[in-house]
């Protein structure tokens, strides 16, 4: 029995150092000079400080970092309040139809994203000549497509299958109207939920790239993903200076992580408080 735990955590010991090594590569190379980084140095430098100041003065990467953060937060607080809601809806309501409307929501997710995204590049084209501030080259053009996904209704409804019926009873006959019910009741109890898909969404968000790539044209609204992505399309990249900018993007994603795990795992395990 001893023996099969060691190898238990020998396996699980081995399967985590092969899991950070990227993120640990990463960092190291963050330090080094580009041609130290194309040589596989696997040892620390003394030039992140260098690295850090020729990016910040070579691209604006605040404008980009801030660009991100906007897209995502404002995209993750519509994701958790239009698609709790939707899930809500789903299971609390009674409705011949509903399952079948859930189905084909369920079945849209089939569809891959590659083959919407030219109609939906001609609609907001047209649209940008009506509502500007949906229209191409701007925030809202890449939040309103990406703002709630099928699966994100499907996690909630799924998670308020578990939630407990007679609060709303209670809240009713105390009553609450039904977004009563809604904001004072079901929100406050699914926070472990809510935290697993704001940690989701805002990953999602955060390393959007395809849709960003289409719809934004100018550099001051390019997100940290496309900034990257040009960093390391010249002749010669500097791979010190792309690795550097790659350890700043990933700090905020790191920090959300860290700061939710435990209502995470809750939400993600079907937890209900």
């Amino acid at each position: 029995m001893k023996t099969k735990r060691r190898f238990t955590y020998l396996f699980l010991i081995i399967a985590a150092l092969i899991s950070i090594f990227p993120f640990i590569w990463m960092v190291i190379s963050a330090t080094n000079q580009s041609v130290d980084v194309t040589k596989g140095t696997m040892l620390p430098g003394a030039h992140l400080v260098e690295n850090i100041n020729n990016l910040f003065s070579s691209v604006d990467m605040w404008q980009a970092l801030w660009n991100s953060a906007k897209i995502s937060v404002v995209t993750t607080v519509l994701s958790l309040l239009v698609a709790s809601a939707a899930g809500y809806g789903f299971e609390m309501y009674r409705s011949r139809s509903k399952d079948i409307v859930f189905n084909i929501l369920l079945a849209s997710m089939m569809i891959p994203f590659a083959a919407i995204m030219v109609p939906l590049f001609q609609m907001f084209a047209k649209v940008s000549s009506v509502v500007p501030f949906l229209g191409i080259d701007t925030a809202g053009a890449v939040i309103l497509p990406t703002f709630t996904t099928a699966f994100l209704i499907f996690f909630f409804r799924q998670n308020t299958k578990m939630f407990p019926k007679d609060m709303m009873e209670a809240g009713r006959i105390d009553g609450l109207s039904e977004f009563g019910l809604f904001f004072r009741i079901y929100m406050p109890t699914m926070k472990s939920t809510y935290a697993a898909a704001a940690i989701i969404t805002f990953l999602n968000s955060w390393n959007n790239y395809l849709w960003p790539l289409i719809v934004l044209q100018s550099p001051k609204n390019m997100t940290v993903p496309l900034l990257i992505s040009n960093l390391g399309s010249g002749y010669a990249p500097d791979y010190g200076l792309i690795m550097s900018a790659i350890v700043i993007t990933t700090l905020p994603t790191a920090l959300v992580f860290f700061m939710m795990q435990k209502q995470f795992v809750a939400g993600m395990t079907g937890s209900v408080k």
